[in-house]
């Protein structure tokens, strides 16, 4: 993922309580630490819970995996990370908000962006009687060659 040591500096703690304070979500300890791990150095992840999990014990710091899934739900409630699912039972965190596709790797079950010229979405169903289409996730599954 990245060097999770070095990225709980006072700098990105601070950009993560600024970064918390955007999605309206008080910046307690946990939800720091999280969020730095995300957002700290200002790059873009894709993560699972796993992932971040992982990255918070690498760190040194102690947060469970219940907690962990749900700061996550809370930073995607609060329109801080969107949640990309690439099957029924796994799901991506994207820091980049904006509307964009991804390729999932399905040899290495990473997700990353894709580029988004010239893709084309037209002829979307509508919507069903009183709801509204809030996003349209593109994710195209790739793998290697044999």
């Amino acid at each position: 993922m990245y060097d999770a040591l070095s990225t709980l500096t006072p700098a990105t703690l601070d950009r993560a309580t600024l970064w918390l304070g955007r999605g309206g979500l008080r910046p307690t300890r946990q939800r720091q630490t999280l969020a730095a791990l995300l957002i700290g150095d200002g790059g873009h992840r894709h993560v699972t819970a796993e992932s971040l999990f992982a990255a918070t014990r690498e760190a040194g710091e102690k947060v469970s995996l219940a907690t962990v899934y749900n700061t996550l739900k809370a930073f995607c409630d609060a329109g801080l990370l969107h949640e990309v699912s690439v099957d029924g039972a796994r799901s991506y965190f994207d820091t980049r908000m904006d509307d964009h596709p991804h390729f999932f790797w399905e040899d290495s079950a990473e997700l990353t962006d894709a580029p988004s010229e010239g893709l084309q979405i037209t002829g979307l169903p509508r919507a069903p009687e009183g709801t509204e289409v809030s996003r349209v996730d593109v994710v195209i599954r790739i793998r290697r060659k044999s």
